[in-house]
């Protein structure tokens, strides 16, 4: 254990050092941060090391584990009854609690006091529910998940196309929030439990979908919101207030409990599924029981000192870093900053990590997960670079959103079935708590810096770096068939050769 601890070490470290030495530079050149802000942001930086390291441990031992033993033993049960009802229990309580949603609510209602944050919390926690349970119905039904993407992104656009403009943003910022360091790990392992449990060929494109579909649900959920509310967000301004915990260990040891708090209400429902499942589904053999135990443990571990190591020192950092850069060249500096965080930030996300070492051991290794991790940082660098452009210029969310979903969807035609899967799961994960707490808090910074409204310049950030994978992994996925195409020809072309006796020089 002490082994695979030291390797997760090595990764997390090699991830979060490129941001923490950027942001030193910036500190050094262009954007001098308040006294004392660079220690506090390399502090951070270690906290979330650790923690990253520990809860990928733990998500191994744990979660995923358990994930897939719940999906498998649903699908060996046969009873579709059984299965949604579960699949939406299990959707709804995770969500709900999940720290990045409790973050994004806690954020919209301080834009407006008439939007309702118990009620928000609830339509998303639904939204995920019951979009788990049609990617069931689709896992067990065969159907095709371009069809069904397809369909409910065609319901999705209309729906926000007569949605107050400030609730757009929003709308889908929430379907990348919900896909947290939590449910990813859970939800994916129970559609590769279910896949492997109906003897299907691992690798197989059902093993992979079921975070996108899901993500899907939460934007659905607030544009229903924004279609039954009189609320118009984006009025007002979102305030950047002074930090109030400037000391160097304050900030963190202040976080501990709030952020503890949350972390064991989000581990609470997956724990007592577990008991449940346990006593009425699984009965596991006491070992592994421990084993899974253990996991838990080490998750809730790795979680805290993550999320304190981005509360303490990345968040406000990343809000100060916004504004010193939005001073400088009316902004326009943002951009290239933009850019290179983007390509190293979203290494550092959790949930990432577990999505390309799942995508790597499903396929056997075909799919290695150095080259996934370079596609992801490559199209979130130049989604973040867009959204800052969108800060810079108040430009409307509608310009980028609707290109990049036609040109993914269509994309779906081309690309293999398996990497079309992996590309919509990847844009939720891509968005994760790196994403929403330092990107988000830069990008507001900035905003506020420039003048402009947060409300509706900042908020879509999210929704950009959930998008931009999408059509880069569906790319790689049609340069790999291509490549196995022309690989196929010439193994063709050499056993012709040497039956017929003809070289193969023409």
């Amino acid at each position: 254990m002490l082994s695979s601890l030291s390797a997760k070490i090595r990764e997390s470290a090699v991830s979060v050092i490129p941001i923490m030495a950027i942001v030193a530079l910036l500190h050094l050149t262009l954007a001098r941060l308040p006294e004392g802000q660079l220690a506090r942001f390399m502090l951070g930086g270690v906290l979330i090391i650790l923690g990253l390291s520990i809860f990928l441990l733990g998500a191994e031992l744990g979660m995923v584990d358990f994930g897939e033993r719940i999906g498998g033993a649903l699908a060996r049960r046969r009873n579709i009854a059984l299965i949604l009802a579960a699949s939406f229990i299990i959707g709804f309580a995770i969500t709900i609690a999940e720290p990045d949603v409790q973050v994004l609510a806690t954020q919209v209602a301080g834009i407006d006091p008439e939007i309702n944050r118990g009620l928000l919390l609830t339509l998303i926690a639904f939204g995920v529910g019951f979009f788990l349970v049609l990617a069931m119905l689709r896992a067990f039904l065969r159907l095709s998940l371009r069809l069904l993407l397809m369909a409910c992104y065609l319901l999705l656009f209309i729906a926000c196309a007569f949605i107050d403009p400030g609730f757009v943003g929003v709308a889908f910022d929430s379907g990348g929030a919900t896909t947290g360091p939590i449910t990813v790990p859970f939800i994916m392992a129970m559609g590769i439990g279910v896949a492997s449990s109906m003897a299907r060929r691992s690798g197989d494109d059902n093993s992979f979908g079921f975070v996108g579909l899901a993500s899907i649900g939460p934007v659905m959920a607030v544009a229903l919101m924004g279609l039954l509310s009189k609320v118009k967000l984006g009025g007002g301004e979102v305030a950047v207030g002074e930090d109030a915990h400037p000391g160097l260990f304050d900030s963190f040891l202040y976080e501990i409990p709030q952020v503890g708090g949350d972390i064991a209400v989000a581990l609470a429902p997956i724990f007592m599924l577990f008991l449940i499942f346990q006593f009425f589904l699984l009965r596991l053999p006491r070992e592994l029981v421990r084993r899974m135990l253990i996991g838990f443990l080490y998750s809730f571990i790795g979680l805290v000192m993550f999320m304190v190591g981005v509360a303490g020192g990345f968040t406000p950092i990343g809000r100060s870093l916004g504004m010193g850069l939005g001073d400088l060249l009316d902004g326009w500096l943002l951009l290239p900053v933009g850019l290179i965080l983007g390509a190293v930030v979203v290494c550092a996300e959790p949930a990432v990590w577990v999505l390309t070492e799942q995508v790597e051991a499903v396929s056997g290794g075909y799919i290695k997960r150095k080259y996934l991790l370079a596609a992801l940082s490559f199209s979130i660098a130049v989604a973040v670079a867009m959204g800052m452009f969108r800060v810079v210029t108040g430009a409307s969310i509608w310009w980028m959103l609707i290109p990049g979903y036609i040109l993914a969807l269509g994309l779906t035609f081309f690309s293999p079935p398996l990497f079309t899967a992996i590309a919509f799961d990847s844009g939720g994960v891509a968005s994760g708590p790196m994403s929403t707490t330092f990107v988000l808090a830069l990008t507001l910074g900035a905003s506020f810096a420039l003048g402009g409204n947060p409300a509706t310049d900042a908020f879509g950030m999210v929704a950009m770096i959930a998008m931009a994978p999408l059509t880069t992994i569906q790319v790689f996925g049609i340069m790999v068939g291509m490549l196995e195409k022309k690989q196929a020809n010439r193994r063709l072309t050499r056993i012709i050769s040497r039956n017929t006796g003809v070289g193969e020089r023409r």
